[in-house]
């Protein structure tokens, strides 16, 4: 049996590029999770023939803004909270006109590094042919350390297809649209992210057994760590 430590992107991100904590995160993280899942849901009702309106869109979201905010004791003022919800607004419409609407979820892939370190991987949408998206809800263009780490991870474990960074900030009046074809790494650039996640999966990632998960991998061995896949 061959024990992994395993480790999500998003945690090799955070703790490459740790921020301290702020107050107005927490608004933040709970309108991105309202946002997140609407556009699941809705990207899903798509793909199922059905066609979701923009009053559908809206009221749906707001309930989970709702929601999230209860969950994390937040308490806004109206004012703060119509002005949470016309963003949510804004970019839940802008999305629906996005080449990302009506896509699936990819199943999340596990990057296997030297047969030692796993990293789950999971962008936002992808067509399951040639291109995934992640999306972003402020501008990212051109991407911050955090978010280049993030898409390079991602090219990784998604080998051969286009990857798209998709922004629409909810932060202007009105909600703005922008993409990025991120081009794919480059040698030099593919061994730092592997090397960085391996050190961060090593050091505090949780231990599985490779035979018992589920895929689909994608193998990855340093220079002189030939591993290689079980055979």
């Amino acid at each position: 049996m061959t024990t992994l430590r395993t480790i999500a992107v998003h945690e090799v991100v955070q703790r490459t590029y740790p921020r301290p904590p702020r107050p107005e995160d927490e608004v933040g993280k709970a309108v991105g999770r309202a946002i997140d899942g609407t556009q699941s849901h809705f990207s899903h009702e798509f793909r199922q023939g059905r066609r979701p309106t923009a009053t559908a869109m809206r009221t749906y979201g707001e309930v989970l803004l709702q929601e999230e905010l209860a969950q994390a004791a937040l308490e806004l003022t109206p004012s703060d909270l119509a002005s949470l919800l016309a963003q949510l607004n804004g970019t839940l419409q802008a999305f629906r006109k996005s080449p990302a609407f009506g896509l699936a979820r990819p199943r999340s892939r596990l990057l296997v590094i030297d047969r030692r370190v796993g990293v789950y991987a999971q962008p936002d949408f992808w067509d399951a042919r040639r291109r995934f998206f992640e999306v972003k809800s402020y501008r990212a263009l051109p991407p911050p350390p955090d978010v280049a780490l993030q898409m390079r991870l991602f090219q990784l474990a998604f080998p051969g297809f286009e990857s798209v960074l998709l922004c629409i900030d909810r932060h202007t009046t009105p909600v703005e649209t922008s993409a990025l074809v991120v081009p794919p790494p480059t040698s030099e650039e593919t061994l730092d992210a592997l090397r960085l996640a391996f050190d961060l999966g090593e050091e505090f990632g949780q231990p599985k057994v490779l035979e018992y998960l589920e895929g689909p991998f994608v193998y990855y061995d340093r220079p002189g760590n030939s591993a290689g896949p079980p055979g």
